[in-house]
C-alpha cells in the first residue's frame, strides 16, 4: 500500500508537469498558473514521503518487500530535500560573508554594498531582509533619475521579500529538478518577479527612465537568483523584451493576489490523511 501511494503521487506529478502548457493571460493568472504547477507536484511528493516515514515499514501490504522498500526511498529522498536545502542555505551564508567584504556607502540615505568592477550592476541579495549592492561601474554610467529609477526597482523587491520566498523556490526546484518542466517554470517565476518590481517602480518613476536603465544594464547574472534579486536579470532577449514592452504599455493592471487562489495547498497534504488510519 505505501509503494503504491508513492507510485501514485509520482504519477499524478508527472502527469501534471506533462500536461502543463506556457501561463497566459495577466501577471496575477500567470503567476498564481506558474506557482501552481511548480509547487503543487512537489509538495505532494514530500507529503506522500512524509506520509510513508511516519506510518513505518509495517502494515499490510500486497508484497512482503514493499513496506520496508517505500520507507527506504521515502527516508531517501526526504534526506535528499534536506541535504539541498542546507547546501542552498550554505552557498547563500557564504554569498553574504563575500558581500560583506565590500564596503558601505550612502545611497541617497540607503546603505549600500559597493562592488569594484566596472559592469553596471545592481541587487539584492539576502534572505528576508537583503543588502543592496551597487557595482562602481553602475555609479560611473549612470546618471542620478537612471540610478533612482534603478534602486526603486531594487526597493521593490526589498519590499516584497523576494528573495527570501525565491530562496524556498530555489530549495523545491533543485529538489525536483528532475521533474518535467521545471527549470521553464522557475524562469517564468523569475520573469514575473521581475515585472511586478518593474511595473511597482513605474508607479513613482517614468516607465520610459525604468525602461531606458533597463537597456543600460541588462548583463549576465552575477550571483545565484534563489538570493539575489538583481534590475539586469534577462534570461534570453525575449525576456528582456518583454520587460521593456510591459513598462512602455504601462497599463494599470493589478498586482494583488488573491488569497483564495492557493486553496489547492490543502490537497497536498492529502497523503498525510491516510496516518491516523494506518495499521501497524
Amino acid at each position: 500500500m505505501h509503494f503504491l501511494m508513492m507510485v501514485i503521487g509520482l504519477s499524478l506529478a508527472g502527469w501534471m508537469r506533462y500536461q502543463c502548457a506556457a501561463p497566459t493571460g495577466t501577471w496575477t493568472e500567470r503567476w498564481q498558473r506558474s506557482l501552481q504547477l511548480f509547487l503543487f507536484p512537489p509538495l505532494l511528493l514530500l507529503m506522500t514521503a512524509i506520509a510513508v516515514l511516519c506510518m513505518g515499514p509495517y502494515g499490510q501490504m500486497v508484497w512482503r518487500w514493499e513496506g520496508w522498500l517505500s520507507y527506504r526511498l521515502a527516508i531517501g529522498f526526504l534526506s535528499m530535500a534536506i541535504g539541498a536545502g542546507l547546501k542552498l542555505a550554505w552557498e547563500g551564508r557564504q554569498t553574504l560573508q563575500h558581500i560583506r567584504r565590500n564596503p558601505i556607502i550612502d545611497l541617497n540615505g540607503n546603505p549600500a554594498r559597493l562592488l569594484n568592477i566596472p559592469e553596471l550592476y545592481s541587487a539584492r541579495i539576502g534572505f528576508w531582509q537583503p543588502e543592496l549592492v551597487v557595482s562602481q561601474g553602475l555609479l560611473d554610467n549612470l546618471d542620478e533619475p537612471h540610478l533612482q529609477a534603478v534602486l526603486i526597482h531594487e526597493q521593490a523587491h526589498a519590499n516584497h521579500h523576494d528573495t527570501f520566498w525565491f530562496f524556498w523556490l530555489g530549495w523545491i526546484r533543485r529538489v525536483t529538478f528532475w521533474l518535467p518542466q521545471t527549470e521553464a517554470l522557475w524562469q517564468e517565476l523569475l520573469m514575473l518577479r521581475e515585472l511586478r518590481a518593474d511595473r511597482l517602480a513605474a508607479q513613482q518613476v517614468d516607465s520610459l527612465v525604468l525602461a531606458e536603465s533597463l537597456l543600460m544594464v541588462v548583463s549576465a547574472p552575477l550571483m545565484q537568483p534563489e538570493i539575489c534579486a538583481a534590475f539586469s536579470w534577462a534570461a534570453s532577449h525575449n525576456r528582456l523584451m518583454e520587460r521593456v514592452d510591459s513598462l512602455l504599455a504601462n497599463t494599470d493592471e493589478s498586482l494583488q493576489l488573491n488569497v483564495w487562489s492557493m486553496s489547492w495547498l490543502l490537497w497536498v497534504c492529502l497523503p498525510l490523511v491516510a496516518i491516523p488510519f494506518h495499521g501497524g
